[in-house]
């Protein structure tokens, strides 16, 4: 369907182009159509009435506003840990300007630093706590959905070990996000050392109305989006309706079709993209099931990375790296099944999924050369959890999963586009991790709530080490990972908590078998490093409190330390004894001013991030932002027939160190980095129209940049954005 190419903007062909992806979602919509059993209008109710109510449905969720108490409930929902943790509905969802990222849904999470490095379709970066998704040390935070997790070990196609693609993602489809900081749950495996985050797909009938909706961007984005929900089966009052269906349980269906068409504030740059989305879920006896199917295309083209330095000089900043873009593609197809009790949170809980993963991407290193990295995945995995409430004041869930990911990693370089016989690595991979997790709370007294948990993750790998035959190794170790955790209601409107868990990342196949310098496939040599999983300890004290009506603050300090970081060795080889520190401390504040105004600010200040004992030549400090500042301000009124919603946000990044020179010690600081959002939806009837702008005032500042021995690498942005969507909702 896609080629590995490097088109202009103009010789491409209509971006909307029929593809046997659009005739498969135009079957589904018949399909989906034809068995949709719509409730009538009721009779005393006017049509556009009707209509309007639909479009309220869409926005409830719970409550995104932490209370005093909540850690206090006995319950599975990460809000109910003791720890810090944000909640994002399907209404804070829909007051975003996503745009061209979907990463901009945690905005407004204090204290992180969510983004698509803008150069197609190569992951999600999730900086939290002083942890950064650069190289190989991965993403550092466990991203899940639907209790699927969504790390890729040992990537090639991406950024190193561990990253998170979430692309597929639709904002129409998601029911809604918690973010976890720190390691405090049990239920949340590998990559999970800064936290993790969980998120939920949403459900087709009732919950979810059908919408088409079409957007613009300035700079070429343009996107559809379809949104099918229905019910059908179950008992049916229709005269009309089917024996067959009448005799089935009644099954809730969801179809999400997102055509995506993005040129690129850059030039030489662009992102094709086709998602389709379906789920279909039922209720049967004390349980609800369902089981959806994914399926995501994409086609990019990008622009490479700057050097300050020559932006100061004059440098277009929408010019293309050497002149030479980067170019991939990535196809995925997956199929989710889960069971979770329909009433409540206790009893059995399963997930068990299947997903085919290819992903390409070549990454520009000059005029003439790119370094092309490829994934071929089958990923095969699956987790039983039981929760069991033991009388009206303890809790206790224990499970047991197991992810197999097997297929090709490798990054070859080519010149002028054609493969050279050069490889960085290659490497066949059987990578199978499973492992078993409590996780326990008890009320011994009203107020006070204790959680220990506990996992223990096993790493049974087998690499085929195709560039240095001598290196193919198996690997066979375990990790053990505590938890233990306290909240206590002091007063009905101030509530404290405190956590020390451990959290853990698995090491990535390269640091185990290395691949030495460039060349061939089959040469001689190679190190084999034994390396321990890396594990940090991370302490937590925050508290919550609602000193008046419609007023909440929340505040955490944090300290995390990893004894034995993987570092590489001058030799090759790599060895678990790096030694890192980081500390700091989140605010957060909402006043909800009246019911329909409301308000919030949060600080984010990261006081250490360091590697206690550096390499030689290399600098100490991470590269995290130091100081990130979040606020907004949310209005709804009236307005003719209808109803405005407004939303301006405004967002501050400084103090992110980073490193030039040979050797790299000469420490330098980016820029600093502002971004405003403003956001006017009007609903009226069935339809919702909206405008939205995106402002980056500050020259040469970006959230995507790191350092070099030039200097600092850096992918610029446009000063300011503006977009417009229409959805009908029928």
């Amino acid at each position: 369907m896609y080629s590995n190419r490097s088109t202009s903007v103009s010789s491409l062909s209509p971006r909307f182009a029929p593809t046997p992806l659009a005739l498969l979602l135009a079957l589904a919509f018949a399909v989906d159509i034809a068995h949709a059993d719509a409730p009538e209008p009721s009779a005393d109710v006017a049509a556009d009435a009707q209509a309007l109510r639909r479009v309220e449905v869409s926005g409830k969720s719970a409550s995104t506003i932490r209370q005093p108490g909540d850690r206090n409930e006995l319950s599975l929902k990460p809000t109910a840990l003791p720890g810090a943790v944000q909640h994002l509905s399907e209404e804070d969802i829909a007051a975003t300007n996503i745009g061209r990222d979907i990463s901009n849904v945690f905005r407004r999470v204090p204290g992180v630093l969510a983004n698509n490095i803008d150069q197609g379709e190569t992951g999600n970066g999730f900086r939290m706590r002083g942890f950064a998704t650069q190289g190989t040390h991965g993403a550092d935070t466990a991203v899940y959905v639907d209790g699927v997790p969504q790390n890729v070990p040992s990537s090639q196609g991406g950024a190193g070990h561990g990253p998170v693609f979430l692309e597929w993602l639709v904002g129409d489809l998601i029911g809604g996000i918690d973010v976890v900081k720190g390691p405090i749950s049990a239920l949340y495996g590998d990559q999970n050392r800064a936290g993790a985050v969980d998120i939920r797909t949403r459900d087709g009938g009732a919950a979810t109305p059908s919408s088409l909706g079409v957007s613009v961007e300035r700079y070429g984005l343009r996107r559809a989006t379809l949104v099918l929900s229905s019910t059908f089966g179950g008992a049916s009052d229709n005269a009309s309706g089917s024996a067959f269906l009448g005799g089935m349980p009644k099954i809730d269906s969801l179809l999400v079709a997102d055509l995506y068409r993005n040129d690129g504030y850059r030039r030489d740059s662009r992102t094709d993209r086709d998602t389709v989305f379906w789920k279909l879920g039922t209720r049967i006896g004390d349980a609800r099931y369902s089981l959806r199917f994914t399926r995501y295309v994409a086609d990019f083209a990008a622009a490479g990375y700057l050097l300050l330095p020559d932006l100061e000089k004059g440098l277009d900043p929408r010019s293309t790296q050497a002149n030479t873009p980067g170019f991939g593609n990535a196809r995925r197809s997956s199929l989710v099944l889960n069971r979770a009790p329909a009433e409540g949170d206790a009893g059995w809980y399963g997930t068990a999924y299947a997903e085919r993963f290819d992903r390409t991407r070549g990454i520009t290193s000059n005029a003439t050369t790119h370094i092309v990295g490829v994934d071929h995945r089958n990923i095969f995995g699956g987790r039983l959890l039981q929760n069991f409430r033991l009388g009206e004041d303890a809790a206790i869930a224990i499970g047991a999963e197991a992810r197999a990911d097997r297929g090709d990693a490798s990054r070859r370089i080519f010149v002028n586009r054609l493969p050279t016989a050069n490889y960085v690595n290659a490497q066949d991979l059987d990578l199978l991790t499973y492992g078993v997790f409590a996780q326990a709370q008890w009320r011994p007294v009203r107020d006070l709530k204790l959680s220990a948990g506990a996992r223990y993750d096993r790493f049974d790998y087998d690499i085929d080490n195709l560039k240095l035959p001598a290196a193919s190794t198996d690997y066979r170790k375990g990790v053990l990972t505590p938890k233990l955790g306290a909240s206590w209601s002091v007063l009905p409107a101030l509530e404290l908590f405190a956590n020390v868990a451990q959290g853990m990342r698995s090491p990535a196949a390269e640091q185990i078998s290395s691949s030495g310098a460039t060349g061939p496939l089959g040469a001689s040599g190679g190190v084999i490093s034994p390396v321990a999983p890396s594990k940090v300890r991370s302490y937590d004290l925050g508290f919550t409190t609602a000193p008046l009506a419609g007023w909440t603050a929340s505040g955490t300090a944090y300290y995390i330390q990893n004894d034995d970081e993987i570092t590489g060795q001058p030799d090759g080889s790599f060895k678990s004894v790096g030694d890192t520190t980081r500390q700091g401390v989140e605010l957060e504040t909402r006043w909800q001013i009246a019911a329909s105004t409301s308000v919030y600010a949060s600080l984010g200040r990261i006081l250490e991030a360091k590697v206690n004992n550096p390499a030689v030549n290399t600098g100490a400090k991470l590269s995290v932002p130091g100081r990130q500042l979040k606020g907004g301000v949310q209005h709804r009124f009236a307005l003719g027939a209808g109803r405005m919603t407004l939303n301006a946000d405004a967002y501050y990044i400084s103090g992110i160190p980073y490193y030039v020179g040979t050797p790299a010690t000469q420490e330098r600081e980016m820029p600093v980095y502002t971004r405003y959002d403003l956001r006017a939806t009007y609903d009226w009837a069935s339809m919702q129209a909206t405008l939205y702008a995106v402002f980056q005032p500050h020259r040469y500042g970006t959230e995507i940049a790191y350092g070099s021995a030039a200097g600092l690498m850096l992918s610029p942005v446009p000063s300011s954005t503006v977009g417009a969507s229409l959805k009908v909702f029928f």
